[in-house]
């Protein structure tokens, strides 16, 4: 026997392919079917994050009027001024043309915070409908009263068709005096 061993090459044969003729038309439906499922879920899915973030949006909003109507107390500090926040909350406020040539009292400058204020709340909130100030002078020999503001609005919902009530509260200690 020869040491070089003869390889041989065996011939590929082709294979038949005589049951697989490509995809029928109830696995083409199939797999359609768990694709539109799955796209129904992506946008269901959007909806929620929407109006999520859409509640989001209103929350914060309330909260940067409230603290701006804070600012605002905080600028006219004297105990009148901020008892006439209080009852000018109740109301809509008074437009007293306070800006230019016009010297107004603290009281005036409350009500007319309050006016400008509702007004860029509706505006920012839509579907604010009431708030409530409220102030509790303070009790010497300290000179930090608080105040209190609350802010309700309606936002739409998804589950009932109707609206829900959403509110924001928070209290601030604002001094009556300077110095505090």
């Amino acid at each position: 026997m020869s040491p070089i061993k003869t390889l041989r090459v065996m011939k590929k044969q082709p294979v038949q392919i005589r049951n697989n003729r490509g995809f029928s038309l109830l696995e083409a439906l199939l797999g359609f079917l768990i694709l539109s499922i799955g796209m129904l879920g992506i946008a269901s899915l959007q909806a929620i994050s929407l109006k999520a973030g859409k509640t989001s949006v209103y929350g914060s909003v309330a909260m940067m009027k409230v603290e701006e109507l804070f600012e605002s107390m905080r600028a006219n500090p004297s105990a009148t001024a901020l008892d006439a926040y209080a009852v000018a909350g109740a109301g809509a406020g008074t437009n007293n043309n306070c800006v230019g040539a016009t010297i107004c009292s603290g009281v005036e400058l409350a009500q007319e915070d309050i006016y400008w204020w509702k007004k860029n709340l509706v505006a920012g909130l839509p579907g604010s409908t009431t708030t409530a100030i409220t102030y509790t002078a303070a009790i010497p020999p300290s000179k930090m009263a608080t105040m209190t503001i609350n802010v309700k609005w309606d936002e739409r919902d998804k589950n009932t068709g109707g609206s829900i009530s959403k509110t924001y509260s928070t209290t601030a200690r604002i001094c009556t005096d300077v110095p505090c």
